[in-house]
């Protein structure tokens, strides 16, 4: 039985430490991984569907970003007030409240704005979650089991990522297209031209509709259901007009009334701060821009509107997007028109490209729908809130109470709140240790930053560019699928190697893991096959060896906070630093790729692994790390 955090067995008291990590990691941290992707991804699907500006979606959106950027600041403090058990149930019951608050904030006159704050709110609340959820990893496991459930973690993390980029989407969807009018799917598909192909033009699909019958319902119609496009190259400047005269034609409006007048705000910003970095990236960077080729992939539009005017006072929003098929056939324009009772005939142009690298006979399936998008995200973050909730009701029951998961404050000290705060951050740079661990997590992806940058461009520039010309949708299932797979086996491969012969063993096969599958890109580079197959086995055995080395850099930190006193907050600092280490040696890799080519490029990456190899020189590993000790015969005879 239990009580007061312990457990009653066979008349003897153990520390519920020893609940089985199978019971609370993978739940632990899939609700670690799930809000993340929530609040910075999925937020931009649901802010499109709104109607959300894109200037809007990318500025605002990407503040989201900052709480787990700087979480390290305010670490010590989950280290410092009650414990990380508590730190978790508090943030897990406000992550679910929020995502609650979000759904009853859809309905409202200023949902953006509203919903917005609600995320940077949980966006900070979710950071704080991630500093008590990788402390208590550490105090309710002992080495052994560290090093054997990291695979685990990261492994259900990722899962987290797919469940909310995929099936929530999937069942927002869901709800939007079983709402509202009747949707209809058009079938596009790619051909071998046979004919001379018709010249690109819109006039055509630009007549108003016919009025409407009396009484008749309300209906998207697609003037075409059917549309089949020549794989063939069309001149960019003819695309480009073609695109832009659609732009136009979506663009304008006849409105009830005139238009709200931009807020002083709004206006400043555009004038002050988004016109002039504007005109100054088109003076740098614009200007520079050097058209290699004048050809792109063949195109042609749909036009859609609807069969009747909405009722009195009420807009119909009409969205047309991809359902399934090759994401090779690309919407450029017009996946989106809100028809009022003036223009309810006055249809959308939606303009499709292929691929100009697509070489084979392909389709996709994209419905116009007009279901209910408030509807749809409300019940989604309902649904989202009781799964949340539900996690949370499922920790309190079954996280367990490690021995050494206790609060500073009431354990005796005499230190103050804010002593501890400064302290924290001082025991962690004053460790002796530090300048090979600081250099360990700067440098040992330095080589892996730049080439994840540049990889799937690479894939999908043309040839002559040095690239290998695949198509979206080719690089989608490089990556989507046998890419995923194969690192997810290859974190897993890494912890068990770990678990059974100790880190320090295993960091420099871990380290040539992750850096000599480069080589593969150096190969695709310089022979560029034409093979698929080829081509997903070279970034499989890429990925499975960064899954296997990523698992040694994660171990690593792991057991640089094993004897600290404050684990949470130093390793929260040490996460920023691996953000750091990713981040600015990507912002110049394009920088180099563009003077050396792809082939010199990745020759580069390889000579760039060996900072990665001299910072493990220096590192100081205990040989025990990982490895599981034998129990004393005395302690396992009384278990």
């Amino acid at each position: 039985m239990w009580k007061k955090g312990l457990l009653l067995k066979k008349g003897r008291i153990i520390s519920d430490k020893h609940k089985s990590p199978w019971v609370w990691i993978p739940s632990l941290y899939f609700a670690e991984g799930l809000p993340m992707i929530v609040i910075s991804s999925v937020s931009v699907i649901m802010y499109k569907k709104m109607g959300i500006s894109n200037t809007d979606i990318a500025l605002f959106t990407s503040w989201l970003y900052l709480p787990w950027v700087i979480k390290g600041i305010w670490s010590p403090f989950v280290d410092i007030c009650r414990t990380k058990r508590f730190w978790i149930l508090l943030t897990q019951f406000i992550m679910g409240a929020g995502f609650a608050c979000v759904a009853l904030a859809m309905p409202l006159p200023a949902a953006f704005q509203v919903t917005f704050i609600f995320f940077w709110l949980l966006a900070f609340n979710s950071a704080t979650h991630d500093i008590a959820a990788d402390g208590f990893y550490i105090l309710g496991l002992d080495e052994h089991q560290q090093v054997w459930f990291c695979g685990i973690r990261n492994t259900f993390y990722r899962l987290a990522t797919i469940t909310a980029q995929g099936l929530l989407v999937m069942f927002a969807g869901h709800i939007e297209s079983s709402t509202g009018l009747e949707k209809v799917d058009v079938n596009i598909s790619s051909v071998a031209s046979v004919d001379t192909p018709r010249p690109l033009e819109v006039s055509s699909f630009t007549t108003c509709g016919p009025t409407a019958p009396e009484g008749g319902g309300i209906k998207i119609i697609c003037e075409k259901t059917t549309l089949r496009i020549p794989m063939i190259t069309r001149n960019k400047k003819d695309v480009d007009q073609l695109l832009n005269t659609a732009k136009g034609w979506n663009g304008t409006r006849i409105e009830e009334k005139p238009p709200e007048k931009e807020g002083r705000f709004k206006k400043w910003w555009k004038t002050k701060v988004t016109a002039p970095i504007g005109a100054w990236l088109t003076k740098k960077i614009g200007g520079k821009e050097k058209i290699i080729s004048d050809e792109t992939g063949n195109a042609d539009i749909i036009s859609i509107r609807l069969s009747a005017p909405p009722p009195e006072g009420k807009n119909i929003i009409v969205t047309f997007g991809r359902e399934a098929g090759d994401k090779s056939l690309n919407l450029l324009e017009g996946d989106r028109r809100v028809f009022s009772k003036t223009d309810w005939n006055r249809p959308m142009i939606s303009v499709i490209q292929l691929d100009k690298n697509l070489k084979k006979e392909s389709s996709a399936k994209f419905t116009a729908r007009a279901g209910n998008i408030q509807l749809s995200w409300v019940l989604s973050f309902i649904a989202l809130a009781v799964v949340y909730l539900a996690v949370a009701v499922y920790h309190f029951f079954f996280l367990p109470r490690p021995t050494g998961d206790k609060e500073f404050i009431r354990d005796g000290t005499s230190r103050t709140i804010l002593q501890n705060f400064f302290v924290s951050f001082k025991t962690f740079f004053t460790r002796k240790e530090i300048i090979p661990c600081l250099c360990f997590l700067l440098l040992y992806r330095f080589a892996e930053a730049q080439l994840v940058k540049l990889a799937s461009p690479f894939l999908l520039d043309a040839q002559e560019k040095g690239g290998l010309a695949l198509s979206t949708g080719d690089v989608g299932f490089v990556y989507g699928t046998v890419g995923i797979f194969a690192l997810m086996t290859g974190g897993l491969a890494g912890a068990f190697l770990a678990a059974k012969y100790g880190l320090k063993k295993c960091i420099w096969p871990m380290a040539f893991a992750i850096h000599l599958p480069d080589l593969m890109f150096v190969y695709l580079a310089y022979v560029q096959p034409e093979s698929l197959l080829k081509i997903n086995l070279c970034v499989a055995t890429e990925q499975f060896g960064y899954g296997v080395g990523f698992t040694g850099y994660m171990l690593y930190m792991v057991y640089f906070v094993e004897n600290s006193e404050f684990k949470s907050s130093h390793y929260a600092i040490m996460t920023g630093f691996m953000a750091l280490g990713m981040m600015v040696p990507g912002m110049f890799s394009g920088y180099i790729q563009e003077h050396l080519g792809y082939k010199l490029f990745f020759v580069w990456v390889i000579i760039a692994t060996i900072p990665a190899f001299i910072s493990l020189l220096f590192l100081k590993i205990n040989p025990e790390f990982g490895i599981k000790k034998q129990k004393p015969p005395q302690v396992a005879a009384q278990q």
